[in-house]
Order: C-alpha cells, then structure tokens, then sequence
C-alpha cells in the first residue's frame, strides 16, 4: 500500500530533533504506525500476535530487548507493557541523544506503576485520522489558520456535489478506507466500534462494562455530535432508548473511557486572547474521533442523509 504523506511528518521530525523519545497517541487505525515507520530504522511490535503475542512475553520478561536495534526505534502498542516508558526514559537519560526512540499506542493506559511523567524527555503528539487534503480529496487551497489570522481570498477548489461529500463523510478518514465505497466504508465504521467496544475496552485496565450501554452512549454522542450536551442531556438521551437508564457516575466513568480509546476528540472552550481567563463557550463541544463513526452508530445511509441535511 503507497504511503499518503501526512501533515504530522513534519511535526514528527521536528520533535524527534528535539527530543530523546516521541509518543505518538491517537485512535486505532489512523495510520500512526504506518506514519511513524518513516521516520525508524527498527520497529518492535507490541501489538503482533504471532507466536501467541511472543512480544509480549519477551518485553515482560526482559525489557531491555525491546530497546534493543537500530535508532530510531518504533516501539508499537507500547501501552501493552506499561513499564516500557520508564525503560524508555532511563535510557534516554543515559545518552541523552534526540529522536532514539517513538513509542505508538491507541489507547491511553492506566498510570499505575508508570514512575516518571516523561517531561523533557519523551516529547508528545496526537495524531488524528486523515484530512481531506492528506487523502487527496481536497486541493488544500484554504487554510484555516490563514482564515482565523484574516486573509478572506476567495478561492475556486472545483466542484464537489452534495453526493459526493456525504459519501466523504460517511468514508471517514481512516487511511484503509481510501479508494472504497462509501458501503463498505460503512461497513469497517461498524466493525471498529464493534471490536473497540467488545475486545479493547475490557483489555485497557481489565474490567468488564456493559458493553450495550456503551454503545447506546456512543450512539446518544452520535445524535449530539458538535454540540456541548451535557452528562444530564446524555444520560436522558440513554434513559429513552433503556428502561433501566444509566447512572451520570456511569456516563462519566464511560466517556472517561471513550477518551482514553481515542474514540472522541471533543473540543475545549475557546478563548480569543492570549492572557485572557475569559472563554466565549464555557462548555466543550463533544466530537467523536471521525465523522463515520457518526454514521456507523446511527446506521446512516447516502439515502437517509440526503433527506435529513440538518
């Protein structure tokens, strides 16, 4: 599969220039390991299941061997062995060379037992599923940034009809899904939140959560996506479609949980001055991590969004 360049390239290899160790974080499938592979020269796979996840057997009985080749060195799916941060720090420390080491994780993992936050030392980004203009989509002739620093130049970016963006939407921006039909792009939304909910949420600290209210607050996240509903809003939201409802301690405890997979990226309130304590939203406005997840939890179709444009 040819590699798509993305945006964070650069900000990757800035910050590998800078630091000992760079931690990319971001949902599952949204090409982090495939992007950080071209910035390595070694990679070890946490997340690799042959051999009955041998990896993980060897990184826990000794982790120097993960740390062991060539820098720089990818350490993917890091969280399935916590103290392979510490590990990371120490031998940063020892060198103190820059861009040793990109530790990969889709999911952020219990802090227990984990001795130092990493800070000068293990540099972070978040990376996000792809933009239109990363996935060919978009001629990239508007920039935000030049929007909100004021330059309003009109611009021609081509024709894109209503079908055609909502088939983007319901695409997404996982790079696997680029170059297939918006069905079948559907069809993997579905089954990312199928196996996020059933299999990863269980493995993140080893408690079991009723995954059916997890998916009936996803979908309630789905009907209330870019707004800033609240824990009150969610829970009626659930409450209507389960007799049994869901506790707000529950809701919280779940888009806690939500976070730490990855599957939302809500946005915090917006202040326009630099020193100012004073916030034009004084609520976040809630996101899930790509807007097919949006349409897989509402079992939206090209046919349905068409007749129900708001």
């Amino acid at each position: 599969m040819k590699y798509l360049p993305r945006i964070v390239d650069t900000i990757i290899s800035e910050k590998m220039s800078t630091f000992g160790a760079l931690l990319i974080e971001g949902p599952k499938w949204c090409g982090k390991t495939m992007t950080a592979s071209q910035h390595c020269k070694s990679i070890f796979n946490l997340g690799d299941p042959s051999q009955n996840f041998n990896n993980r057997t060897l990184a826990r009985t000794d982790i120097s061997l993960v740390l062991r080749g060539e820098k720089p060195r990818l350490i993917d799916e890091w969280q399935e062995v916590p103290p392979i941060w510490d590990a990371v720090r120490m031998e940063v420390d020892k060198s103190n060379d820059k861009g040793q080491f990109i530790l990969t994780g889709s999911a952020t993992p219990n802090r227990k037992g984990v001795l130092h936050s990493g800070a000068g030392r293990i540099g972070r980004l978040k990376m996000r599923t792809m933009s239109l203009y990363e996935s060919g989509d978009s001629s990239g002739q508007i920039s935000l940034e030049a929007l909100c620093n004021g330059h309003l130049d009109n611009v021609f970016v081509g024709d894109h009809g209503l079908n055609e963006i909502i088939e983007l939407i319901m695409r997404g921006g996982w790079p696997a899904n680029i170059g297939i039909a918006a069905k079948q792009a559907a069809q993997v939304s579905q089954d990312y939140i199928q196996a996020v909910i059933e299999d990863d949420v269980s493995s993140i600290d080893g408690i079991k959560r009723d995954t059916s209210k997890m998916l009936l607050l996803l979908r309630s996240l789905a009907r209330n996506e870019s707004t800033t509903a609240t824990i009150s809003t969610l829970s009626k939201d659930v409450a209507a479609s389960d007799v049994a409802g869901i506790h707000r301690t529950t809701v919280n405890e779940y888009l806690d949980i939500f976070k730490r997979m990855f599957l939302t990226d809500n946005i915090p309130p917006f202040s326009s001055e630099l020193r100012s304590s004073t916030r034009l939203k004084k609520a976040e406005k809630r996101h899930l991590a790509d807007p097919s997840l949006a349409c897989a939890l509402l079992r939206a179709t090209p046919e349905k969004l068409l007749k129900d444009l708001n």
